[in-house]
């Protein structure tokens, strides 16, 4: 099969596949084979007739169209690999007259990624974005690793708000003692709000070894429908009172942990991590406002296939995000009263933008020549390799071999627009 290049009109790429005679004939002899069994010929058992006879019968074209199918399944993709395209809708194809023993020509049109002359990326102007680290930043982190550092202690004074109460309850309403009421050595953080209002604030002043009636009213929109708006008595036995007791900040401290020998330098190695992460992101910030402006001197349009492409991928991360919350998309459409069409037309105006972005970044990686060396796609498989704590191979594997083509593009874009970021004016 031989490929040729004949046009581009904006979006849509037109090339020759030429077939031999010898290839078009193997097609139908691999037709045939493999749709003989098909055919129901007098004098011969099913899946035996000869290839002539079946043709004199149906036409010696019977087995055309199966031929042409299995040579584009397989010739297609290496046209478009051979040519470097990158399609994202469906071809159209017209083939010259088709003929026992000769070959033939299909001519294929097919809509591929938009080429765009991109204009005004360099020198844009935007407003310089600056992340402080504080004091107060340093003591928080600090605070927040001291509170999850913390010990539970047995106290015999009385419970107060942030104590955890471990306790028996029974739940009656009337004199009936009503189901999903009672528990055994539960826990209870007072002032957590697990438990339904009015219930916490009755425990506090409790004491270990004390028995506690708590009087409740169940909200009206309570999920159990028996219960909604019922007074409730819990009948509540405390077992122990136990207190949050944070650990002393201090070089031990430190020591225990983080692999720091001092406070002083924990404090330090954790102005430098914040103070690098907000560096980062105000760098993403102002990375975003230079795109924005150069979105605003490029005006493209965006194919209806890909951004359809778009709200597909969309939609999927966002059944993934529903699932590690315990939901599915059923559910959401049956909470919120939507359904499917008006989730894709809420998430169209994003996928828009998106697409015309990549088509603008794909226009200035051409216009700029970025490339992606070997050396720099494997030292980013490797970074995502240690993220997910696996090897190079196996990254390559969850990316797919047919996508990795794709990857590169990916960091190519991310090159794009450091170079408009590294080229816009800070103002």
């Amino acid at each position: 099969m031989k490929t040729t290049f004949v046009s581009r009109e904006k979006n849509d790429v037109k090339f020759t596949m030429e077939f031999t005679a010898e290839e078009f004939e193997q097609a139908q002899i691999d037709a045939y084979k493999n749709t003989k069994h098909k055919f129901v010929i007098d004098g011969f058992r099913k899946g035996k007739a000869p290839r002539s006879i079946i043709e004199k019968k149906y036409g010696e074209g019977i087995f055309f169209e199966d031929a042409l199918d299995e040579l584009f399944r397989v010739e297609y993709p290496k046209a478009i690999k051979e040519l470097d395209l990158e399609v994202i809708d469906s071809p159209a194809a017209e083939f010259t007259e088709l003929k026992k023993g000769e070959g033939f020509t299909a001519t294929i049109t097919v809509p591929c990624f938009p080429k765009v002359e991109v204009k005004d990326y360099k020198g844009v102007e935007i407003e310089k974005v600056v992340q402080e680290v504080k004091d107060e930043d340093i003591d928080n982190e600090i605070a927040q690793l001291q509170k999850r550092n913390a010990r539970m202690v047995s106290v015999e004074r009385e419970a107060k708000d942030g104590d955890t109460v471990y306790f028996d309850y029974a739940g009656f309403v009337g004199e009936n003692q009503f189901e999903g009421g009672t528990a055994e050595k539960q826990t209870l953080k007072l002032g957590s709000g697990m438990f339904i209002p009015g219930f916490e604030e009755q425990l506090v002043g409790c004491k270990a070894e004390d028995d506690k009636d708590v009087f409740v009213t169940f909200p009206e929109e309570y999920h159990a429908e028996d219960l909604a708006g019922q007074d409730a008595v819990f009948h509540c036995h405390i077992h122990e009172v136990r207190e949050e007791q944070l650990p002393e900040l201090n070089d031990d401290f430190a020591q225990d942990v983080s692999e720091y020998d001092t406070l002083d330098e924990l404090k330090a190695k954790t102005r430098e991590r914040l103070e690098e992460t907000a560096s980062k992101s105000a760098a993403a910030k102002m990375k975003d406002l230079a795109m924005e402006k150069v979105m605003e001197a490029n005006e493209v349009e965006a194919p209806v296939s890909m951004v359809n492409d778009e709200i597909d991928r969309m939609i999927g991360e966002f059944q993934q995000q529903l699932m590690y919350s315990g939901m599915n998309i059923d559910d959401y459409f049956k909470y919120t009263g939507t359904g499917i069409g008006e989730l894709r037309e809420q998430v169209r105006p994003d996928a828009e933008k998106s697409v015309k972005t990549r088509i603008v970044l794909m226009g200035i990686v051409d216009q700029e020549n970025i490339e992606v060396s070997d050396d720099e796609m494997e030292e980013e498989l490797q970074l995502l390799a240690k993220q997910y704590g696996t090897d190079t191979d196996e990254i390559k594997k969850m990316i797919g071999e047919a996508n990795l083509s794709y990857f590169k593009k990916d960091m190519q874009v991310k090159k794009a627009i450091d170079l408009v970021y590294d080229n816009a004016i800070q103002a």
